[in-house]
């Protein structure tokens, strides 16, 4: 008879805030439910995307760069998550799901302080402000996907409230950016992280079993250079 101490407790997957000079983690998010289903696009940097305009193949790039990259793909990741207090009666929640709400919504919000020294600067005459930097932001999703991302989308369903009106369930539509080399300066921590996400892609490929051509119904014939 198996016992429910016996059953693995699952993984969560979350949002790690990551100190880019130090590397520390700032704040670790824990999804309270792992999401249903995930959605990924991958979109080619291929040098020769402008090659061929749609019709018969007479673009005006340079037809030997048909096979090239520029650099990674542009890969997003949506999902949705969902926060449920009734779910946790035994932790109290004075406040609904307003705390946790909020950590979210401070990922793609600057601080008061750094919006407030932002202010300072302008009030004394500065003439160019830089854009407030936020810290590193990591997806996980278990151990073979851990990679930097930005946050592109964050839509808030509030679909149950208690009597004082804090929100106490809720659904959130979640889009994400992976960051890559090209998006991230030489050097940079997220940068590193990217290339350690990429090189984990290549270790599953590598162990995925390779196919045969008589599965295609073809032979090493068929796609040689004597048949062109």
């Amino acid at each position: 008879m198996t016992r429910y101490a016996d059953i693995p407790k699952p993984i969560r997957s979350g949002i790690v805030l990551v100190d880019p000079e130090r590397g520390t983690p700032q704040r670790i998010i824990v999804l309270q439910f792992n999401p249903d289903t995930l959605e990924r696009s991958l979109a080619p940097q291929s040098a020769g995307d402008q090659a061929d305009s749609g019709g018969g193949g007479s673009g005006s790039g340079d037809k030997n760069e048909a096979l090239r990259l520029k650099g990674p793909a542009q890969e997003t990741w949506k999902f949705t998550a969902e926060i449920d207090a009734t779910d946790q009666f035994e932790v109290a929640a004075p406040d609904g799901i307003h705390p946790q709400l909020a950590t979210l919504e401070m990922l793609v919000q600057p601080t008061t302080a750094k919006l407030r020294e932002a202010m300072r600067l302008s009030k004394k005459g500065t003439i160019e402000i830089s854009p407030i930097e936020m810290p590193l932001t990591l997806f996980t999703w278990g151990s073979k996907r851990v990679m930097p991302v930005r946050i592109t989308e964050l839509s808030i369903n509030e679909s149950a409230f208690d009597v004082n009106l804090n929100p106490i369930r809720a659904s959130l539509s979640i889009g994400l950016k992976v960051l890559t080399v090209s998006d991230l300066p030489a050097g940079h921590r997220g940068a590193e992280l990217y290339l350690a996400h990429l090189a984990q892609k290549e270790r599953l490929a590598a162990a995925a079993r390779g196919g045969a051509l008589s599965a295609l119904g073809l032979n090493s014939g068929d796609i040689g250079l004597g048949r062109v």
